[in-house]
């Protein structure tokens, strides 16, 4: 760290020494990396080139337990290169790359100085937030009941929190969760004053100087190369696919986010037959195509086909058309099998409507445990069909096409059907892809979906 950025750090955290003053001592302790770390994750660390020099520099030896370091008052803490390499792994690994680990990195830094077993008793609230992302416990919780993010049970055991991958995951969660708050795609400055703050407090005078100090923290941060700049291209299908081998924990293959039975069902389409059988796919070990940034996304004969196969198989009585389908994963999730931005999937319909659908409306062809499973195609593809078929009966009268479209989009709230919307061009655009331009002639540049 150069001088003048241990100067900017320095002088933030003097800032919040009101706040840090009040780090309680917990009976949890950690000396060691591998106390708190499982197998899996200490090779995560041990792969990062920067973190494993560290290591190796100061001593420490791969197959021997890694000592975490520890600050004049004996606290553990993680060094910068450390808090960087859990972020990036976190933010990859759970999130898709969607978080940017530097805003995670700055906030871990304002918030604990990066010390997993700092705790913070609030007078006001009466609560206390834990470990490096200072989460609150009962947040975690509702993160987990209410969001799906299921891949660490915590309930019973919040002492968990404490733990760096699992403090880090649960922050991320919530940074996702506000970066889409009240339906409404939001920007950095809102996300991280509302971390602070909460939601209400997000545009208050009470947390400008937490933003300001957030903005030199981030800046005073050492360079990393970021995994996802580009969040707005789109794939081409004109360009060669690249192909990226399956690391542990990542679904990079087909088989692993679609059940058999909807394999089986994409092998008998003969465009996806074609198509696979020309790029030397096998069957059990479908590839993806990734884009130049390794993002996994469908080509149009794969988005199409599984269009067709949620259709005739689950909305065959409902009139959806597949093409609209299609047309709405364009513009909406632009082919990505993860999704894009705030919206999750290859449809980029949300967790909490995926749960209404299913437990509400008894939409059930596909579990719905975990946010994880809209990021199998077929799945987000169903809820997204239930939606348009709900949406077409919106408070009880029959809607348009436009109206269900823009609805999708932007919300039902949010339609104005006296004017040609962007989201409604878009998607008529996104329409001529896959509908024949002679059909679309004929019905006037229009379409029918339901």
């Amino acid at each position: 760290m150069t001088a003048l950025s241990f100067f900017v750090l320095h002088w933030c955290l003097l800032l919040m020494l009101d706040d840090i003053s009040v780090f309680a001592k917990m009976g949890v302790s950690f000396k060691y990396w591998d106390d708190c770390l499982d197998a899996e994750d200490m090779e995560e660390m041990w792969n990062d080139a920067e973190v494993s020099k560290e290591w190796i520099d100061a001593g420490e030896m791969k197959g021997q337990k890694v000592h975490l370091s520890r600050d004049p008052d004996g606290q553990a803490f993680l060094t910068q290169t450390e808090m960087k390499a859990v972020a990036g792994i976190v933010a990859h690994r759970h999130f898709l790359s969607q978080i940017d680990p530097d805003m995670i990195c700055a906030i871990s830094e304002l918030e604990s100085d990066r010390q997993p077993l700092a705790m913070r008793y609030n007078k006001k609230t009466k609560d206390t937030t834990v470990g490096i992302m200072q989460v609150l416990p009962k947040t975690a919780e509702w993160l987990v009941r209410e969001n799906g993010y299921q891949t660490y049970q915590i309930e019973g055991n919040l002492e968990l929190l404490h733990k760096p991958f699992i403090n880090v995951y649960f922050g991320a969660a919530y940074l996702k969760w506000l970066s889409s708050y009240d339906g409404k795609d939001r920007n950095e400055e809102f996300v991280v004053r509302a971390y602070r703050g909460g939601p209400k407090k997000a545009n208050h005078k009470s947390t400008l100087d937490y933003w300001r100090r957030y903005l030199l923290v981030k800046q005073s941060l050492p360079s990393r190369r970021r995994m996802f700049e580009n969040h707005s291209s789109v794939p081409n299908d004109s360009a060669p696919a690249v192909h990226v081998p399956q690391n542990k924990g990542e679904w990079r293959y087909w088989d692993s986010r679609a059940s058999p039975e909807d394999m089986e069902e994409l092998w008998k389409d003969s465009d996806v037959l074609r198509e696979w059988t020309k790029s030397g796919e096998q069957r059990g070990k479908v590839r993806f195509s990734h884009d130049p940034e390794k993002r996994p996304y469908l080509s149009r004969p794969e988005l199409r086909a599984v269009a067709e196969i949620i259709v005739s198989k689950h909305f065959s009585d409902s009139g959806i058309r597949p093409t609209a389908l299609s047309a709405l994963a364009e513009v909406n999730g632009k082919r990505f099998v993860d999704g894009i931005g705030s919206h999750t999937g290859i449809m980029g319909i949300d967790y909490e409507k995926a749960v209404w659908l299913h437990r509400e409306l008894g939409y059930k062809a596909y579990k719905i445990d975990s946010v994880e499973d809209l990021l199998n195609p077929f799945a987000s593809m169903y809820f997204a069909a239930a939606y348009l078929v709900w949406l077409n009966k919106y408070e009880g009268r029959e809607r348009s096409p436009q109206f269900v479209i823009q609805a999708y989009l932007g919300g039902p709230e949010n339609v104005k059907l006296q004017e040609t919307g962007p989201l409604w061009l878009k998607f008529e655009q996104a329409l001529s892809y896959y509908e024949d331009p002679k059909s679309l002639r004929e019905q006037g540049g229009s379409c029918i979906i339901l």
